[in-house]
C-alpha cells in the first residue's frame, strides 16, 4: 500500500521538468496539494487531488514565516497526519518543528532507485541541476550513497 502525501510546488515543478512527474503518483497515493501549490504549479492532473486546509489560524500563523504555498502544504499535512514533500530549508524547519514527517524531492527519488522505479539516481539528480534545481554536495553525495552510485 503507497503511502499518501501533501506535496509543495517545488517537487511537483522539478520533476515535471526532467519528465519524471510519473514518480510521485508510482510513490505515494494519493497525492494531495492545496489551492497555492496548484495555483504555483499550473498543471491539472488526474491524480493530483487539490484540497484546501480547514485551519485558517494555522494558515495565517504559518504565512508569517514562509511562503503561502508551503503554509498550506505544511498546515494540510498537519489536519490530515501525512507526510510532507518539501525542499525549502526554511518551510523544513518548520514542518519538523511541528512534528511532521517530511522528504524532499532527492529524497523521493532515492525511494524511486530503492524501489527500482528508476535505473540511475546520479542520472536524474545531473538532470535536475541542469534545470535550476539547486542541490547542494553534500546532498547528492548522501543520495548517491543510499542507493549505492
Amino acid at each position: 500500500m503507497k503511502e499518501p502525501i501533501v506535496a509543495d510546488s517545488t517537487c511537483l515543478i522539478g520533476l515535471e521538468r526532467i519528465d519524471r512527474l510519473d514518480l510521485l503518483s508510482e510513490l505515494f497515493e494519493p497525492v494531495v496539494i492545496p489551492p497555492e501549490v496548484a495555483r504555483e504549479f499550473g498543471v491539472s492532473l488526474a491524480w493530483l487531488k487539490v484540497e484546501s486546509p480547514a485551519n485558517d489560524a494555522l494558515m495565517m500563523s504559518l504565512k508569517l514565516l514562509i511562503d503561502q504555498g508551503e503554509a498550506e502544504a505544511i498546515a494540510l499535512g498537519y489536519e490530515k497526519h501525512w507526510r510532507v514533500l518539501l525542499d525549502d530549508r526554511q518551510a523544513r524547519a518548520v514542518a519538523k518543528q511541528m512534528g511532521l514527517r517530511i522528504i524532499g524531492t532527492v529524497g523521493a527519488l532515492v525511494l524511486a532507485k530503492q524501489q527500482s522505479m528508476i535505473p540511475s539516481l546520479r542520472t536524474l539528480l545531473a538532470q535536475l541541476e541542469a534545470h535550476n534545481f539547486y542541490l547542494s554536495a553534500d546532498l547528492r553525495e548522501e543520495a548517491l550513497r543510499l542507493v549505492n552510485e
